[in-house]
């Protein structure tokens, strides 16, 4: 399969990539510019918006052009078109060293979100949701340095994330009413290499595609954690992607520059770029909305 770049625009920590089916448009964030993007791939066109705090995820909502965010300290309702941004709930103010980091709403329409741990590598940061009626509660799993991997099951009764430093998704039955989670269990282990599992998503068939971060590659996976694809992109930090297009069959990826080398990225032209490769043989859901 050939992947190439939507645009010749390459980003620092491009991530959190969604596809929204109203206005048939990619976005995402780079992370560490605080900005938002979004391409309108029927046009090329590229459009970015400046925000005051990184911003680690976000969702779409019933409002179209309206994007719940998830910055760095806090959650915040967006309006794209006005661009009016109103804050709503911090995350973990006890904890200054974390951020939002991975994120995307259950099958429900509630925001589920996990934190990243800037201070070191102790497991101290987790795993939180934003209920549709407006509730910020703590998910009853296990602590994690780099939260990721967030996605669910077609039914919503699986969850799967990760601590990208472990190389193990874990998946747990969920319950969207109560947002109560147990049956922890390892779905994937990555073992010894030199790949971290980073966002993740879904399909129709309910096989979990994977960015691995160190990979140069996503990997799809069955419901039973056994690899039935991999797709290699031209550069090794992979970190999102999502199934868009008309058809929801396009794969879109995202990619990392952040880190390297000013030699390395000389060498590696394609890092931070965002991809798209054409009828990948799966097809998507629509991105869940907030409410």
């Amino acid at each position: 399969m050939n992947a190439q770049p939507l645009s010749n625009t390459r980003f620092g920590l491009s991530e959190g990539i969604l596809w929204d089916d109203r206005l048939e448009v990619l976005w995402w964030t780079d992370i560490h510019a605080a900005t938002l993007w979004q391409y309108h791939p029927a046009h090329g066109i590229e459009r970015h918006w400046s925000l005051p705090e990184r911003l680690g995820c976000f969702a779409l909502t019933q409002d179209t052009g309206v994007l719940l965010l998830g910055l760095e300290q806090g959650l915040a309702r967006f309006d794209t078109t006005t661009g009016e941004l109103n804050h709503l709930v911090p995350v973990a103010p006890d904890q200054p060293a974390h951020r939002v980091n991975d994120g995307r709403c259950d099958r429900a329409g509630n925001f589920v979100f996990g934190t990243l741990n800037e201070g070191g590598s102790d497991k101290t940061a987790g795993f939180y949701r934003y209920t549709r009626t407006g509730e910020l509660q703590r998910l009853s799993l296990p602590g994690v340095a780099i939260s990721n991997s967030i996605c669910f099951s077609p039914d919503g009764g699986t969850m799967y994330f990760c601590d990208s430093p472990a190389r193990r998704i874990l998946a747990c039955d969920y319950d969207a009413a109560s947002g109560q989670t147990g049956n922890i269990r390892v779905f994937v282990d990555l073992g010894d290499g030199h790949a971290d599992p980073d966002g993740a998503i879904v399909d129709a068939d309910g096989c979990l595609w994977s960015a691995e971060w160190g990979g140069s590659r996503v990997a799809r996976y069955d419901p039973d954690g056994r690899l039935l694809q991999a797709v290699a992109l031209p550069t090794g930090q992979i970190t999102c992607l999502t199934l868009g297009g008309t058809a929801l069959d396009t794969l879109y990826v995202t990619s990392a520059a952040a880190g390297m080398s000013d030699a390395a990225r000389v060498a590696d032209m394609n890092a931070g770029a965002v991809f798209h490769i054409a009828d990948v043989g799966a097809r998507g859901l629509p991105e869940c909305r907030f409410g």
